[in-house]
């Protein structure tokens, strides 16, 4: 059984390909639901009509399914709203460098 710890892991590989830091640092990632063969993961994006918004999502699912899970779930949301406070320390000190 996958945990909720490995899902995490795999998604920190998935990477804004605009601005190259990971979707768990950029803290678009809201939760992991682990239901037998299936994970569902909230998420959001940085903006509405973001335009990796397929890019993104087909990562996720990939990455998910590399862990030998059969069935992925994107449940996208923008409630809260992302900003930059839901980045990680991190993720901050990288985007300081960056603009």
């Amino acid at each position: 059984m996958v945990t909720e710890e490995a899902v995490y892991e795999q998604l920190k590989d998935v990477l804004d390909p605009e601005i190259q830091i990971d979707v768990v640092n950029l803290g678009m990632i809201y939760g992991v639901k682990i239901e037998q063969e299936k994970v569902t993961v909230r998420m959001t994006l940085t903006t509405m009509g973001c335009p990796a918004m397929e890019e993104l999502q087909g990562d996720v699912v990939r990455k998910i399914k590399e862990l030998g899970v059969p069935e992925v779930e994107i449940d996208l949301t923008f409630d809260p709203p992302w900003n930059k406070d839901m980045m990680s320390d991190e993720a901050k000190t990288v985007m300081r460098y960056l603009f």
